[in-house]
């Protein structure tokens, strides 16, 4: 990739960014930190990785602010169990985006097919969390826990279901990914980054991984707290309530930004193993 390319990703990245973001903005999906954090993301994938990496992002974007809002009246009342709610803050757009980004910025430097499977196992993974946690509240089951598999409520970190772990999150990045990957090639007329089959594979390997790696660091080390004016766990240290929390389990330190960031380095390795492996 050249300067010339660069430049034009750069500026591609900026105004497509700038534009999604505001969008969100408007439709309350992100805060006015979160378009920062969304322009940032936005202009350093598609101006260091490219096309491909790019409209991967985009599609992640709209189709994860799009079911933050889908049946929002039924998943209002559990607003209060999170941490953050529909609305990303910079925090948020960062711990979805930010590996992403600075695998970006290496395969500027280090142009190799193997950044694109870090990548792919990337956003595979924090769309699997993101699609599973908009949809498995939904649930008609009841979640279960992943470290233990007793019934918890419905909003519980590290609760499972099975609607939340449908395969049509796993694949959805994959096949994204694969339509770009045709299109770029045919377009620009650039190599491929690998065989199609090969592509969705690592996608739904790295989304699996890193969703399970999420949930066991949900139930297990992500600190959680507990409201006894409203007798219900939250992530929050000061319940919507106003009441302040008490540390029930898990690290003060790692809320559900770092278990988002850490899981999608998770995703982002088992893709790269597993095509190095077939590689």
């Amino acid at each position: 990739m050249n300067a010339f390319d660069v430049a034009i990703g750069l500026l591609a990245g900026l105004v497509l960014s700038a534009l999604i973001a505001w969008g969100g903005y408007a439709k309350h999906s992100l805060s006015r930190s979160g378009m920062l954090g969304a322009i940032l993301v936005g202009t350093t994938i598609f101006g260091f990785g490219g096309w491909t990496w790019g409209l991967v992002l985009i599609a992640f974007f709209i189709s994860s602010s799009w079911l933050s809002r889908y049946k929002w009246r039924e998943k209002e009342h559990l607003a209060e169990k999170f941490a953050k709610t529909g609305h990303r803050d910079l925090g948020q757009t960062l711990a979805n985006g930010g590996w992403a980004a600075i695998l970006a910025l290496f395969n500027f430097f280090y142009p190799s097919p193997a950044l694109f499977a870090l990548f792919l196992g990337a956003m595979a993974s924090v769309n699997a969390d993101t699609w599973a946690t908009e949809l498995g509240v939904l649930s008609k089951s009841p979640p279960r826990s992943i470290a233990n598999g007793k019934i918890v409520p419905v909003g519980t970190s590290g609760g499972i279901t099975l609607l939340g772990s449908g395969e049509r999150r796993l694949t959805f990045i994959g096949l994204v990914a694969l339509l770009f990957d045709l299109l770029n090639s045919l377009v620009f007329q650039v190599n491929r980054s690998g065989p199609a089959f090969l592509i969705v594979v690592i996608s739904l390997a790295g989304g699996l991984a890193g969703a399970m790696f999420d949930s066991l660091l949900g139930a297990r080390a992500q600190g959680i707290y507990y409201c006894p004016r409203c007798d219900k766990e939250t992530e929050r240290r000061t319940h919507s309530c106003g009441q302040a929390t008490t540390q029930v389990r898990g690290w003060r330190r790692l809320d559900n930004d770092g278990v988002n960031f850490l899981s999608s380095m998770v995703g982002s390795l088992t893709a790269y193993l597993l095509w190095r492996w077939w590689m």
